[in-house]
């Protein structure tokens, strides 16, 4: 039976001429994604700009016919950024809601713009398009980061901090090394983004709901005009794909955890066990009961929001897992973990990128704890090893000699000579230049190693790269 209902809001959806009677008012709100995905507008506008200008390029569209839409179009954005545009959550989503606004705008020929398109390929184009723009803006924060940690680590060169292995005093190593290990783990970082950007930059559109469409499209005209790659080339796949969220939430996973581990150094660093560091106030806050009490609580909440991401990811896996093809409206949901995901990872990197060039660094403090914990054992036995005795007995040799510092509480450095000649009769004066923390720093003079000319030049060599971005 052919129903002419108009009383109801089956009649102004647009899918609504199969329905009898409206949508369940609990089931609209409840299926609507308008209050999330209105951050897609620029990307649904400039896709379909490209999509009307694509018809118009192959004669499906006149010339006056795409010139009327894409003028709607434009309109409509200055709306929506001016504050002048009323979302309703009866057209369900951003791409609706537009294009019931260009009915409204010019009339027909509004009408004509979603033609050899559907909701499916489109959706698909937007996120494509805004997580592009993202990746470039994340970047560019990745960088800003970068430049200021690779520009500690040539100032802070010649600074001695104690390295650790199982957070126990290992080596003295340079304050500037460990400033580049941070670097480093941030260029892979980079990369990954730049290698998940090459999946992104596929165009759906044309794929249109699963099969593609039977006008005569030009999807690389359309690509084009959108600085794709280029089409994708399975309609199916093209609108049923989420793989490129999924693998940019694990790069923005990996960047998160990266940063919850600065952030655990840092939290450690500024306490009093450490002192090594001191946090600006306008980083932290103060305690409602403790008067002495200064938090590092942009670390702490940095370390904390790490969690929140990796969630994120798996929770777009879980979606994903059990998907026919192609579309299923499951993916409404990847739109919330993707935002949330991009929103979290910017604002942290924004707060490292603005506090890092201004922790105040305790030099005297860090060479102080680098001198506890024997950490300059491994330079005696390699002295040892210099002076012709296998590794292992000199490894013996040391334990020894470390076993009666640890009774009579001196270390190394301040062993005598004759203290020292009683565990090997090799030693001789010269071993005191290698019992320093800066003979210790200084004699890992390789690619990759903490002596200060090796992290001079590979704070140089790391700005030389950022520049050249």
């Amino acid at each position: 039976m052919v129903s002419n209902m108009t009383d109801d809001n089956s009649s102004t959806k647009p899918w609504g001429g199969r329905f009898t009677e409206s949508t369940d008012a609990f089931v609209e709100a409840f299926t609507a994604s308008i209050d999330f995905d209105q951050r897609l507008y620029r990307h649904d506008i400039a896709g379909s700009i490209a999509h009307a200008s694509m018809l118009a390029h192959t004669g499906i569209i006149t010339t006056e016919e795409c010139s009327a839409i894409v003028a709607g179009l434009q309109g409509i954005q200055a709306d929506i950024e001016q504050g002048n545009f009323e979302w309703s959550v009866a057209l369900e989503d951003i791409h609706m809601n537009i294009e019931a606004r260009l009915i409204e705008r010019i009339g027909e020929t509004g009408k004509k713009l979603h033609t050899g398109r559907s909701r499916n390929d489109q959706v698909a184009t937007d996120l494509r398009l805004y997580l592009r723009d993202e990746i470039d803006g994340l970047c560019s924060a990745l960088k800003r980061l970068q430049t200021a940690l690779v520009e500690i680590a040539a100032r802070e060169a010649d600074t001695i901090m104690p390295g650790f292995t199982h957070l126990q005093v290992a080596m003295p190593v340079s304050f500037g090394h460990h400033m580049l290990a941070w670097e480093a783990m941030l260029e892979r970082d980079h990369q990954r983004l730049l290698d998940c950007r090459k999946r992104v930059n596929i165009m759906p559109l044309g794929a249109a709901a699963l099969a593609g469409t039977s006008f005569p499209i030009d999807r690389a005209y359309s690509a084009s005009l959108l600085d794709f790659d280029g089409p994708a080339g399975n309609s199916l796949d093209a609108v049923s794909d989420r793989d490129f969220v999924i693998e940019f939430c694990a790069a923005a996973a990996l960047i998160m955890m990266h940063l919850s581990r600065f952030s655990e150094e840092l939290v450690l660093w500024s306490s009093a066990q450490f002192d090594f560091i001191e946090l600006p106030d306008r980083f932290c806050t103060g305690s409602s009961i403790m008067p002495q009490k200064k938090n590092p609580d942009v670390p702490e909440l940095v370390r904390g929001k790490s969690g929140r991401v990796t969630g994120h990811l798996l929770s777009l896996l879980m979606l994903m897992k059990s998907q026919p093809l192609a579309y299923n409206k499951d993916n409404q949901e990847d739109k919330e973990p993707l935002f949330d995901t991009v929103d979290t990872l910017k604002g942290s990197l924004r707060v490292f990128g603005d506090m890092m060039p201004t922790v105040e660094i305790k030099h005297a403090n860090m060479a102080a704890a680098a001198k506890q914990g024997f950490s300059t054992a491994t330079d005696l036995a390699d002295y040892l090893v210099r002076k012709g005795i296998a590794f292992r007995d000199a490894h013996e040799l040391v334990g020894r000699a470390v076993r009666h510092g640890v009774e009579t509480g001196k270390d190394l450095s301040v062993m005598t000579l004759q203290e020292l000649q009683a565990f090997s009769a090799v030693i001789d004066t010269d071993v005191f230049a290698v019992l320093t923390l800066e003979g210790s720093m200084s004699a890992r003079d390789h690619t990759g190693g903490t002596a200060p000319a090796q992290v001079r030049a590979a704070a140089a060599a790391a700005r030389e790269r950022l520049k050249s971005r």
